[in-house]
């Protein structure tokens, strides 16, 4: 688990998942769209709270290979102001076969969602901002 204010070199951490045991590689990347709940969107800030992000992302990532018979995973989170098209996060999984990296993927993400201290704020083009799903946050969607 990583936590970075770069943008996401897919190819280099995917790269880095390859195994020759792996038949399997799935991925999941979030972008930034331009529209949310009816307003236009300009840009986004994350703001982490990383010791506890990056250690409870380890122990997602351990759960997940635990959980299911994958050979390995990763996930990168973005922190700080990005804009429209920019990757935010991203996880990548390897395994023997496509189901279980299909669903080892989808735990993670789904967990990083909740678990993680993540909070991200909109920009919009109106000139109001406001942070998003605050309300919610710790709801499985």
């Amino acid at each position: 688990m990583l936590v970075t204010d770069s943008q996401i070199d897919i190819f280099h951490h995917s790269e880095a998942l390859r195994n020759n045991h792996a038949g399997a590689y799935s991925c999941f990347e979030g972008w930034i769209r331009d529209h949310n709940d009816g307003h236009e969107v300009e840009k986004l800030e994350y703001e982490v709270f990383e010791p506890i992000a990056i250690k409870e992302g380890k122990k997602i990532i351990n759960e997940a290979m635990e959980l299911y018979e994958i050979l390995g995973a990763n996930c990168i989170h973005r922190k700080g102001l990005l804009q429209i098209g920019d990757c935010a996060v991203w996880v990548g999984v390897t395994a023997a076969h496509r189901n279980d990296a299909f669903i080892a993927c989808r735990f993670i993400i789904d967990e990083v969602k909740i678990r993680l201290p993540i909070w991200k704020k909109e920009f919009y083009r109106n000139g109001d901002s406001g942070w998003v799903n605050c309300e919610n946050c710790g709801r499985k969607n």
